[in-house]
């Protein structure tokens, strides 16, 4: 397995953080993060509001002079360039940049940032309901206590994994990270074959979301067999299961094109670098 958990909490005190953007995804991770009990300054213009706690500026300028344990850059990659270097000088010796700018690679994180050590995240969506899957992986300087912090942070929106290499964070973005667009979709063909056949539409979103809900929560019980065996429990010889999964992946075209999706998002995340 290319990458191995991490649990528990720390008390590192990178307790001073400002974050660079709160887009969906920013906004999605900063009120778990907060929970932690560090302060939060917030650097966005488009931004109204933010959450409780948090400081809120329209303008790095307004923080001219000021330093920070930690500098999240939570920007569009196309941004970092332009964006990023004018707060390199507020990183305080011995902080971190902790980075979910998707496909900005950790050694233009730094050099934007003069040098500074880098964590990379993907996160995923879900986050925001404490739900999110997401990967780390620590550039040099950034292995030990930026990435213990970096990890305890992101436990608090859900599961963290510490990846091996850089490159599996491409590869977490293709599974994990676009991953909820995939589910999404999946479920919206699912609902819209409900309706066509006889349902009210909110009746097909109960049943189809209701039904995607509790094969889940089994697949995920500490005891669950493997989701073959447990796609097997359901099927009967001949029956109406055999009859729709026969249907569904009989020829092995859906497994196909779940493989083609994951590596169209793993090629688009490379070419983002």
């Amino acid at each position: 397995m290319p990458f191995h958990s991490i649990s528990g909490r720390t008390t590192i005190p990178f307790s001073n953080i400002l974050m660079i953007g709160c887009g969906k995804m920013g906004g999605a991770l900063v009120s778990h993060w907060m929970r932690g009990g560090e302060r939060f300054t917030i650097v966005d213009p488009a931004l109204d509001t933010a959450p409780e706690g948090a400081r809120l500026l329209r303008d790095g300028s307004e923080i001219a002079g000021e330093t920070f344990d930690v500098v999240i850059a939570a920007i569009k990659p196309q941004m970092v360039d332009d964006i990023l270097p004018a707060y390199a000088p507020m990183l305080a010796e011995g902080g971190y940049v902790l980075s979910i700018a998707a496909g900005c690679s950790i050694e233009r994180l730094s050099r934007v940032m003069g040098g500074a050590p880098v964590v990379r995240v993907m996160p995923n969506l879900p986050s925001a309901v404490g739900k999110g899957v997401s990967g780390l992986f620590a550039g040099p300087g950034a292995e030990g206590a930026p990435l213990a912090h970096a990890t305890a942070m992101m436990k608090r929106t859900g599961t963290a994994v510490v990846l091996e290499n850089e490159d599996m964070i491409d590869r977490v973005t293709a599974v994990s990270g676009s991953g909820p667009g995939y589910v999404f979709e999946i479920a919206r063909a699912y609902v819209e074959a409900a309706i066509a056949l006889g349902f009210p539409p909110e009746d097909a979103r109960a049943m189809v979301l209701g039904t995607m809900d509790g094969a889940i929560a089994m697949a995920l019980q500490p005891d669950a067999p493997d989701l073959e065996e447990l796609r097997n429990s359901v099927t009967s010889k001949a029956g109406t299961t055999a009859a729709g999964l026969n249907a569904l992946n009989g020829d092995a075209g859906l497994t196909e094109r779940l493989r083609e999706t994951l590596e169209a998002a793993y090629n688009r995340a490379v070419e983002l670098r």
